[in-house]
């Protein structure tokens, strides 16, 4: 028999990786069985942290521009041996950077990620992994392309601040003094929304609210980012209205797709590829995966939804042991789980489960193995 864990992390409990070393030794020593632990993530939380368990890199410290142009640190991680960086726009351009009044993404800029790129660039990186969660901006990305050595012109030729407000002003894009190594470098982008740049749906009418806009501000910025998807098509030759995703982080996804020549792709489908997951599961019997909670929006880009889509296609059974389990048994069968068990059912409340996570745990992977001895 052949089992994989691939667990994500159980949010304020167990990393990933602490939940396949609460479970490997269980199932070696009770399952005649081949373990394999290959610990998964969706891009959000504690992705670099698993990302890192594959390529074993190390971090590096850049100072660069925050969401308001002022400097600070910040951290992304690189791989020498296989020249992959790994970096969270977050870190550089995120909201989590700004006290509560100071965020309005009329103001805010990206600059700090094209920093971050740039330096990885410098660095020798041949391949970039970029997060686009959790930023303060609604710039389309120009901050990020501005200091890879793009310029946004107005009518007059001069050159804009590169932040959300300015979108509007930019007639031209001049790419003469672009970095010549970007085109030498592979960049995929980690983006879990389909959201177009503009309209109802688009990056301002649903993001800006949180990141300080006023109802003004959002309609002003969707009329920029109309205004700006003109420049970039006729730029790039695109039509960037049509790209699923366009509109994550502010249009960031946009700017990565043309400025960038990025991929977009859900981040547990990145994740799965670093590391070489679904060649891991060949001929396996059993996956056993599992996260804080199993409910309706797990199929919404997490990491079970993206496991359940490698075991589908290998006809690999899947086990679920979860913090809690929000869904039916009819549910959980059609969705194409086999065997799944909640630590709440067997917690008497909820700081109980926080606190003894490992005990439940070990029970739950006791009845596991008795169900599949039996």
């Amino acid at each position: 028999m052949k089992i994989v864990l691939a667990p994500d992390k159980y949010k304020g409990s167990l990393t990933g990786l602490e939940f396949c070393n609460i479970v490997a030794p269980i199932l070696k020593q009770t399952v005649n069985a081949e373990v394999i632990n290959v610990p998964l993530a969706d891009g959000g939380d504690g992705t670099i942290e698993v990302v890192n368990y594959y390529l074993n890199g190390y971090t590096i410290q850049v100072e660069v521009n925050n969401p308001l142009f002022n400097k600070i640190k910040a951290t992304y991680l690189y791989a020498e041996e296989s020249k992959t960086a790994f970096i969270e726009m977050a870190e550089a351009s995120g909201l989590k950077l700004l006290k509560q009044e100071e965020q309005n993404c009329m103001n805010t800029t990206t600059f700090g990620t094209g920093q971050l790129i740039l330096d990885a660039i410098n660095k020798g990186a041949k391949h970039i992994i970029l997060g686009i969660g959790g930023s303060a901006t609604n710039d389309c990305g120009i901050g990020m392309a501005t200091a890879l050595g793009y310029r946004f012109l107005d009518e007059t030729t001069n050159q804009v601040k590169p932040i959300g407000s300015e979108l509007i002003n930019i007639k031209s894009i001049d790419d003469t003094h672009v970095d010549s190594q970007l085109k030498s470098v592979s960049i995929q982008i980690a983006c879990d929304v389909t959201n177009p740049l503009f309209g109802t749906n688009g990056a301002a009418h649903v993001y800006a609210k949180q990141k300080g806009a006023s109802k003004s501000d959002i309609e002003y910025l969707d009329q920029g980012l109309q205004s700006f998807s003109k420049v970039l098509d006729a730029h790039f030759n695109t039509n960037v209205q049509d790209i699923a995703g366009a509109g994550a982080a502010g249009g960031m996804g946009a700017g990565c797709v043309t400025f960038l020549n990025g991929t977009l792709s859900p981040g547990i489908e990145l994740v799965k590829q670093i590391a070489d997951f679904d060649n891991k599961i060949k001929n396996a019997d059993w996956i056993i995966t599992g996260e804080g909670k199993l409910d309706s929006q797990t199929l919404s880009g997490k990491a079970i939804d993206g496991i359940l889509k490698s075991a589908k296609s290998k006809g690999i059974k899947v086990a679920t042991f979860c913090g809690s389990v929000d869904l039916s048994q009819e549910a959980l069968q059609k969705i194409g789980i086999q065997y799944s068990a909640s630590i709440m059912d067997k917690a008497k409340n909820f700081e109980d489960a926080l606190i003894n996570t490992e005990e439940y745990l070990k029970m739950i992977i006791q009845q596991f193995v008795a169900e599949i001895n039996g």
